[in-house]
């Protein structure tokens, strides 16, 4: 009987001793989550949101950090955003706000409870409270490198000891490229799909290192979850379950887009008349002035914007922007025009072969529009030779 109570008593002893211990090391009386949002049905969503949730106890707050803030009204805002000299900044809200209206998007909510110390919390806390300040917070955004949850990670990675090493959470072998296309075809933006690789360059296909896949919000909070070194999530759980989604795939596709127009021009060429002749004269005409206007758009994003990204863009070896000169005289008589519709051909020809082996991965649903251009710029040669001809006889 002496051996239980004594042993009891160790016991009772040993439980306060912890409760004790665990209350002083949490003195801080802040919680700090992250909070992982999936995406919803608009572009700018498509790939998630990461934001951190603090819960003071001291002050009576629960408040959200997003650093994911932009403002429409900005002086100049669409010039910004094209040249990449956007300013985003962290915003606060009240916890209950920033649910409701994720709910309100159906979107999803996942909150990780994140172990730090008490003194790391006041640390991590003074922090944002310094960073939401009007002088310090603005930032220059970046998609790949500085955005709303690279800049989490940086707050976590800085601020626990040891410093967690987050896994990777992607294959070692995927691209910046692969990573958005997988969002871009699991949400069926195919349109959204074709003009992001248009615009986007060579560097979209460099393999991301471990850190780099983290600018995804769901990479980073799985990650989170995996640390090898540490224990950096000591709870997790979901907000809000995401419901069901209304996206429905789409039949018309830039595929079939651009499928269809060659079907077009393959139809009007079987008329041998007049009216379907000059027809096809001003299509030609007007297909190589848009393909020349699209390339005059990828020079300036290459040379005059501060997007990484957008530079060393192979998508220019088909959409030349002389095309936009050449529109004008695809059917003059002229050895000049003649001599640069063949190498126009035979550089077209040589792309179509290495389409596969090229640095930067293009879009298949250019593949028509390539071989449409091909066969105008050849058709120019046989009508200039058939007038020539006339005019010699």
């Amino acid at each position: 009987m002496k051996n239980i109570f004594l042993r009891f008593l160790f016991i009772s002893i040993t439980t306060i001793f912890q409760i004790s211990s665990a209350a002083a090391q949490d003195s801080s009386r802040i919680k700090i989550s992250l909070l992982t949002c999936t995406p919803g049905e608009e572009l700018y969503s498509t790939f998630g949101h990461s934001a951190l949730r603090v819960i003071d106890s001291n002050s009576v707050t629960d408040h959200v950090y997003n650093f994911g803030t932009f403002n429409f009204d900005d002086a100049g805002f669409y010039l910004k955003f094209v040249r990449g000299h956007l300013r985003y900044y962290v915003n606060v809200e009240e916890f209950q706000d920033f649910k409701f209206g994720y709910i309100a998007e159906n979107r999803g909510i996942t909150e990780q409870d994140l172990n730090f110390t008490a003194a790391e919390k006041i640390i991590i806390h003074r922090a944002l409270i310094e960073n939401k300040k009007e002088e310090n917070k603005f930032y220059m955004y970046d998609f790949f490198f500085d955005n709303c949850t690279t800049r989490l990670r940086d707050i976590l990675v800085k601020y626990h000891q040891p410093k967690p090493l987050l896994p990777a959470v992607m294959p070692t072998t995927y691209t910046f490229r692969n990573a958005i296309h997988q969002y871009l075809d699991g949400n069926n933006m195919l349109w959204s799909k074709f003009g992001i690789d248009i615009l986007l360059g060579a560097p979209t296909d460099a393999v991301m290192t471990i850190s780099q896949q983290q600018f995804l919000p769901e990479n980073l909070m799985k990650a989170v979850d995996s640390t090898k070194n540490t224990e950096l999530v000591s709870s997790s759980k979901n907000l809000y379950v995401l419901g069901e989604s209304n996206t429905k795939k789409s039949f018309f596709t830039p595929l079939v887009l651009f499928a269809s127009v060659l079907l077009v021009f393959v139809l009007l060429s079987l008329f041998k008349n007049t009216i379907t002749q000059n027809i096809l004269k001003l299509l030609d005409s007007f297909l190589f002035f848009s393909v020349g206007l699209l390339g005059l758009l990828l020079v300036f994003m290459w040379v005059g914007t501060a997007h990484i990204m957008t530079k060393n863009n192979y998508n220019l070896l088909w959409a030349w922007p002389i095309h936009i000169v050449y529109a004008f005289f695809i059917y003059k008589s002229s050895r000049g025009v003649k001599t640069y519709s063949m190498l126009l051909c035979i550089f077209l020809v040589l792309l179509l072969c290495s389409w596969f082996f090229l640095a930067q991965k293009m879009n298949n649903a250019l593949l028509p529009l390539i071989v449409l251009m091909i066969w105008r710029a050849a058709s120019s040669i046989k009508t200039k030779q058939k007038t020539t001809e006339l005019q010699n006889t």
